[in-house]
C-alpha cells in the first residue's frame, strides 16, 4: 500500500491507495517540523483512527510538507513516521516538490504556493531549483494567508479599518490586543493563527478596502517572488493553495498587469499529487 501526504502549516491531506477500492482520504492538522515536534507528529498520526488498521500494511509513504527544507527537518518527520509505519519505505520532501508534481507533472514550469505561507520555485521536469524565496512569515510569505492576516489584524488594532469592516471583524472574532499578542508571541504556530483570518477577507472580498489589500499583497508577491526570475515570461506559473484559489480573480488581475502567464490554480494538490506518485511508483 502507498500513502501520500501533502502537509502545510495549517492542515495535512492524506490519501492511501487501497486494493480494489477507492483511495482512503482524510485530513489532520498541519505537520510543519518548524512548529511541530517529533513527539507531536507521532501523537497526531497515532490518533488517526482511519489509518490504524493499515499501519503495518503500508509499504511506502511519500510525505511532502512545508518546513521540510533541510535534511534535519526532513529527518525529524521521517523519524516520526517511522514509528508508526514500521515496515514502510519513507520519503520526505518539501511541499514545493509536491506542488510541482501536482501542477507540472513531468514538464518544466514555475510552481508557487499561496496558502498559509508563500513560496515559488522552478521545476525543470525532474527537480525543483534552489531559490532565495521561502523566508517564512516573519521575513517573507508575501501574499500568503499569514501575510494578509497580519495586515488585517494590524489595521484592526490600529483603528485603520473602515468602520463597517471593523464592526464586522470585532463581532466575528471577539479579539483585542492582549489576545492577539498572546497568540502571535506566546503560543505555537503563530503563522496559522494569522492565516485563520483569511475567511473574513473571503466573505468581504468585494469591499474596496479588502480588494486594495489583496491587490497590494499579490503585487508584493509578484515583485518579490516572480519578477526576480529573468525568464519568468517564458514559462507558465502554476499556483497551489487556498489563498490563490479563493482570490484567483484578484491574483489574475495582478499577474496580467505584470505579464505573468498563469497555468493551473489548485486549492489542494493532494489528488493530483497522489495520482502522479501512484503512476510513477507502479509503472
Amino acid at each position: 500500500m502507498i500513502l501520500v501526504v501533502d502537509s502545510g502549516s495549517y492542515k495535512s491531506d492524506w490519501m492511501l491507495a487501497l486494493p480494489d477500492s477507492e483511495p482512503l482520504t482524510f485530513r489532520t492538522r498541519g505537520l510543519n517540523p518548524f512548529f511541530t515536534t517529533e513527539k507531536e507528529i507521532v501523537k497526531i498520526v497515532q490518533n488517526i483512527t482511519d489509518i490504524a488498521p493499515y499501519a503495518d500494511l503500508i509499504t511506502e509513504v511519500y510525505f511532502f510538507g512545508s518546513g521540510c527544507t533541510n535534511p534535519d527537518r526532513r529527518e525529524l518527520v521521517s523519524n516520526a513516521l517511522s514509528q508508526i509505519f514500521k515496515k514502510a519505505f519513507i520519503s520526505v520532501e518539501t511541499d514545493l516538490i509536491g506542488s510541482a508534481y501536482a501542477t507540472c507533472g513531468n514538464d518544466s514550469g514555475y510552481t508557487a504556493v499561496l496558502g498559509t505561507g508563500s513560496n515559488v520555485t522552478f521545476f525543470d521536469g525532474e527537480q525543483v531549483q534552489p531559490t532565495k524565496q521561502g523566508l517564512g512569515f516573519i521575513l517573507g510569505d508575501e501574499g500568503s494567508g499569514a501575510w494578509f492576516g497580519k495586515k488585517l489584524i494590524t489595521a484592526f488594532l490600529y483603528g485603520a479599518l473602515p468602520e463597517e469592516l471593523s464592526k464586522k471583524f470585532e463581532s466575528t472574532y471577539r479579539i483585542n490586543k492582549e489576545i492577539v499578542i498572546k497568540n502571535v508571541y506566546q503560543r505555537n504556530s503563530p503563522n496559522t493563527y494569522l492565516a485563520s483570518f483569511a475567511p473574513f477577507m473571503e466573505s468581504n472580498q468585494t469591499h474596496p478596502y479588502i480588494m486594495g489589500m489583496l491587490h497590494r499583497g499579490f503585487e508584493e508577491f509578484v515583485k518579490t517572488n516572480i519578477l526576480l526570475f529573468p525568464d519568468y515570461q517564458s514559462h507558465l506559473f502554476h499556483f497551489v493553495g487556498s489563498i490563490a484559489y479563493y482570490f484567483s480573480e484578484q491574483l489574475r488581475v495582478v499577474c496580467e498587469q505584470y505579464a505573468v502567464q498563469i497555468g493551473k490554480i489548485i486549492k489542494q494538490p493532494i489528488e493530483e499529487l497522489f495520482n502522479f506518485v501512484i503512476e510513477r511508483e507502479t509503472v
